[in-house]
């Protein structure tokens, strides 16, 4: 039998699995670009929803038109009862991940059936997934507190919404801006581990609901969306200001990872990190800042002068984790956080697909046995 001849890439680093006009990175400039627009200037002038837009359509929307988005989203946001019934069932020390995996699948079996190609059926379930998954993250946090759901209020955005339904409370504005823009930044990065997974599932004709928990499922490993949980769990044992100095000391003796820092793409510093760390700043000085932001920002000098050399700097997770708690927003919720913004690039990957679907069939080497016999089982062992 001959030996193929495959050379292996792991993790199929950088190798191109699709066209794609949605977003665009530059690890060595750290350019990030939806639709050609960089992600600095959204991140300062744009705002979710407009974003989501943007990465569908691939053009911004005039007023009318957002206008109109955001009012269908803002109608389609209520969750079915026997949805609210499916997470209450769910064990209330469950992560919300694992939740919000189930609860993005089990929605599509509310809503009408999806056919592949449709464009008004594509169009109905990317206005029900955007405006429902911040509910049912929501949701799920009330419930598994032994509290009820609140309903979504019609005049606030997403963030703000999201944060009301999740807190109960009216947010202050500068918090639900700060929220806003966590979720332009991570609505969408090229193709990443989860928008792969979702674009995968949706290559076999697999409905958006079905597609966009599998992207759910990928994004709950700490290599991809749970890292920020992880980064701050890492400063919080740092214990304070005092300590960074000497506990960096160890974890560089030790060869140890510092999580937060180094990206698989960018070698310099991550652009949406430079957003983040902007807004996040304005918040601390206005609302009062936290011990756990003064320990990140001198670790951050620390590791900056020791590694910024070799291409290791803050990524998006080192931050979003200190604003997110700021916010109120549980450890374990960070990661629906970040699922809530990527959805909407996920929704465009998909839509962009739909006109030229293939399915996904990669090959592999390879490397057992061949020929070999069979033993009946009275003659095994």
């Amino acid at each position: 039998m001959s030996v193929e001849s495959k050379q292996l890439v792991p993790g199929l680093a950088g190798i191109p699995a699709a066209e794609s006009r949605v977003s665009y990175i530059d690890g060595q400039e750290g350019i990030l670009e939806y639709r050609g627009i960089r992600i600095e200037v959204l991140a300062e002038h744009s705002n979710f929803e407009e974003t989501a837009w943007l990465l569908m359509y691939g053009k911004l929307p005039t007023r009318e038109e957002l206008d109109g988005f955001r009012r269908r989203l803002r109608a389609a946001r209520e969750l079915p009862k026997g949805m609210v019934d499916i997470l209450r069932a769910m064990p209330r020390n469950g992560h919300p991940m694992d939740a919000l995996q189930a609860g993005v699948a089990a929605l599509g079996m509310f809503e009408p059936r999806f056919e592949f190609g449709s464009e008004s059926d594509f169009e109905h379930a990317w206005i029900r997934l955007l405006a429902a998954t911040p509910c049912i993250v929501a949701a799920f946090d009330r419930l598994r507190a032994g509290k009820e759901p609140l309903a979504p209020d019609p005049e606030l955005d997403t963030a703000g919404n999201f944060l009301w339904q999740l807190t109960g409370e009216r947010p202050d504005d500068l918090a639900a801006q700060v929220l806003d823009c966590a979720l332009v930044l991570h609505a969408d990065h090229e193709m990443n581990a989860s928008t792969f997974a979702a674009r995968v599932v949706f290559g076999t004709e697999a409905d958006p609901y079905t597609s966009c928990s599998a992207g759910v499922g990928a994004l709950t490993g700490p290599l991809h969306g749970g890292a920020n949980e992880r980064v701050l769990e890492s400063l919080e044992s740092i214990g304070s200001l005092a300590d960074v100095d000497a506990w960096a000391a160890a974890r560089f003796a030790e060869g140890g990872k510092i999580m937060g820092f180094g990206h698989r793409v960018y070698k310099v510093k991550d652009p949406r990190s430079h957003a983040l760390q902007k807004l996040g700043a304005r918040m601390f000085a206005k609302l009062g800042s936290t011990p756990i932001y003064d320990i990140a920002l001198r670790l951050e000098k620390i590791v900056t002068d020791r590694l910024g050399g070799k291409g290791i700097y803050p990524n998006v997770d080192f931050f979003s984790g200190i604003l997110y708690q700021k916010l109120r927003i549980a450890k374990d919720q960070f990661t629906p956080v970040f699922a809530i913004a990527r959805t909407a690039g996920w929704l465009a990957h998909l839509y962009e697909q739909m006109a030229d679907n293939k399915l996904y069939r990669p090959g592999q080497i390879y490397l057992g046995g061949h020929e070999q016999p069979y033993t009946p089982i009275e003659k095994r062992g």
